[in-house]
């Protein structure tokens, strides 16, 4: 999880107050403008509806009327009587101009077309003839019918010769007026919205400014798949809210009416709401910018100072010095906070002496009893020499355990003096580990305790690195003799093995021992110094040495498996780390050489100085 600084929070969190409930009123008060417009719309809609109902109504009866007048002309009847398609069609003129409708039409009681009569553009005959016949299938009602993109309401009446119950139907007369413009602006005048009327997606006729009819084409299909819902379309740049409702017509057209109204205009004050909340919001932000700002100054930077401090006490720097600033709380923190890194740098000081002291305590009586072991056992052994009742096969005897004595304490001796010498430079060598390693366990071999021990390498290919060759000959030495020693004092056959690995990023160097495994009690302080367990003669450094030298060069030691018959040690050194160094001793080197030349080329300048005065002298 990332962690924030106070400043970032603080910031945040004013950004949040600031902007957070500008936001939600912002949307909130849209939403409801929203809603109103909406509920507005389809009151727009349901008004537009009913009018056109209303007027539909009302041409509805003026059609039937005026129907029923042409039906009951003796001169029509007459007409219609020859059932001539010819003699009717010539003669229908006159009672199509009588009429005034915008379309009129003569069937035969068979639904048979005679003739038909349209304002404007001339229809297409036979679509005219399919639509005719849809409407005769329900006569008694006013039927709309979309001759292409063209609606008409038509109205139906049967001409009969006599009384119409004698039988002697002559045929239909129909008239119809259409829905053109002047209906589509009257709908609209009512209703303040802008309409349109749709035959198949395609606009008939509409209120809409010329320009904005392609975009309303476009949008034709959009809006008839979504007509329950209200859509916002964009026409000519401008939005509007539209919604479409379907009108019943006969035959297979689908008519619906379209309701536009401009999303602009009606959101006027929804915008003016929208400026003043973003003025606000923004006089907010600037306010809390500015507060912002004053607590940064007043409490987040000092904070940080006293951060900073904290890190640099925590990195064991107890020079680094605060500056009081900020809040009066902020200052007596900071005063607070240097009395106490005052009295941790002297608890620290102390504790330094303590720890230097036990460690000096331990060290001189873990050397101390060693030495004391080493010398009564050479001490006693070159008193049995001196006897002169001592064989000379005892006298051999008692040499090699003067020997052994006198082995064990140089051996501690050396494990001092490295743990003394630890952190100088290395010297690195391009050296082989296998060879190296071979040495080690060949000198191994010679230890007392080493000798009854089978030490056993496995099979490894060749492995080569930049390494100091005398020190990690030294920790290598200090791990497999502890395995001897563990080995020695297991259950089964004291076996130590020896395997070395390497792949693209390390070499790995194990060590495992057939020993009865580290005791629990010093698992975690394995690798200080003066800690051992179970060895008579253990000095509690080999393993600190060891760490130490791997260490220095990149790498670590750690116990991998420690169990009853099986204890392994690993040596991890990392190539990167080894180059590293390399590089490091080629610059240290070249430095030496570099000042060595220079002090060879001082002396050889004195030299000749020298002699050149001499020179002088002689021979003034």
């Amino acid at each position: 999880m990332r962690a924030w600084r106070m400043r970032s929070t603080l910031m945040l969190a004013l950004l949040a107050v600031s902007l957070g409930p500008t936001a939600v009123c912002l949307l909130i008060i849209r939403f409801s403008v929203q809603q109103e417009i909406r509920k507005g719309l389809d009151a727009d809609l349901a008004h537009s509806l009913n009018t056109y109902r209303n007027m539909s109504d009302q041409r509805k009866q003026l059609l039937m009327r005026e129907a029923a007048l042409l039906a009951d002309l003796p001169s029509l009847k007459s007409l219609m009587t020859t059932q001539d398609m010819r003699t009717i069609k010539d003669g229908s003129a006159q009672f199509w101009s009588t009429s005034g409708s915008d379309f009129f039409a003569l069937t035969s009681a068979s639904g048979e077309m005679f003739t038909y009569s349209n304002r404007g553009a001339v229809l297409d005959e036979a679509e005219v003839k399919q639509g005719v016949a849809a409407c005769l299938a329900h006569r008694e009602e006013i039927c709309t019918i979309a001759f292409s993109d063209r609606l008409y309401e038509l109205s139906m009446q049967p001409l009969y010769f006599g009384p119409p119950g004698n039988g002697s139907e002559l045929g239909d007369v129909v008239i119809g007026y259409a829905i053109d413009a002047q209906v589509a602006r009257e709908i609209s005048d009512v209703a303040s919205a802008d309409v349109a009327f749709l035959v198949e997606s395609h606009v008939s006729v509409a209120t809409l400014p010329p320009d904005r009819l392609a975009d309303l084409r476009r949008w034709t299909l959009p809006l008839s798949a979504t007509a329950v819902e209200p859509s916002i379309i964009k026409l000519n740049g401008e939005a509007y809210i539209a919604e479409a409702a379907p009108i019943k017509v006969a035959g297979q057209a689908h008519v619906e009416l379209v309701v536009l109204k401009s999303y602009y205009r009606a959101s006027n004050y929804l915008r003016r709401v929208n400026q003043w909340i973003v003025t606000l919001g923004l006089c907010v932000l600037i306010i809390g910018i500015l507060l912002a700002v004053s607590i940064s100054r007043t409490v987040t930077r000092p904070l940080e100072v006293l951060v900073a401090g904290a890190r640099a006490l925590g990195q064991g720097n107890f020079s680094y010095r605060l500056k009081p600033e900020g809040a009066v709380e902020v200052r007596e923190l900071g005063g607070a906070f240097d009395r106490m890194r005052g009295e941790l740098q002297q608890t620290q000081q102390k504790l330094l002496e303590s720890d230097r002291l036990a460690t000096i305590g331990r060290m001189a009586s873990s050397v101390s009893h060693d030495l004391r072991h080493h010398l009564s056992a050479i001490y006693a052994n070159a008193e049995f020499m001196s006897l002169d009742r001592t064989a000379a096969a005892e006298r051999l005897e008692l040499l090699l355990e003067v020997k052994d004595g006198v082995r064990g304490m140089t051996d501690l001796i050396e494990s001092l003096l490295f743990f003394s010498h630890n952190g100088q430079v290395l010297h690195m060598h391009h050296e082989s580990i296998i060879p190296l390693v071979e040495r080690t366990v060949h000198s191994l071999r010679q230890h007392p305790e080493c000798r009854k021990v089978q030490i056993v390498l496995v099979d490894f290919e060749k492995i080569d690195a930049w390494v100091d060759p005398v020190k990690l000959s030294r920790a290598l030495y200090n791990l497999m003799l502890n395995a001897c020693q563990a080995a020695a004092l297991g259950i089964g056959d004291p076996i130590v093995t020896l395997e070395v690995s390497a792949d693209e990023e390390k070499i790995r160097i194990s060590v495992a021992d057939t020993g009865m495994g580290v005791a629990a009690s010093i698992r975690d302080s394995l690798f200080q110094p003066f800690v051992s367990s179970g060895k008579v003669n253990g000095t509690g450094l080999g393993l600190t040495v060891a760490q130490h030298i791997v260490q220095e060069h990149g790498g670590e030691v750690k116990l991998e498996l420690s169990e009853p018959g099986r204890t392994m040690f690993v040596v991890i050194l990392y190539k990167k780390a080894l180059e590293a160094l390399r590089c490091i001793h080629a610059v240290h080197e070249k430095r030496l050489h570099d000042e060595a030349v220079g002090s060879e080329s001082e002396q050889e300048f004195a030299t000749t100085l020298s002699s050149a005065s001499s020179s002088r002298r002689e021979h003034p």
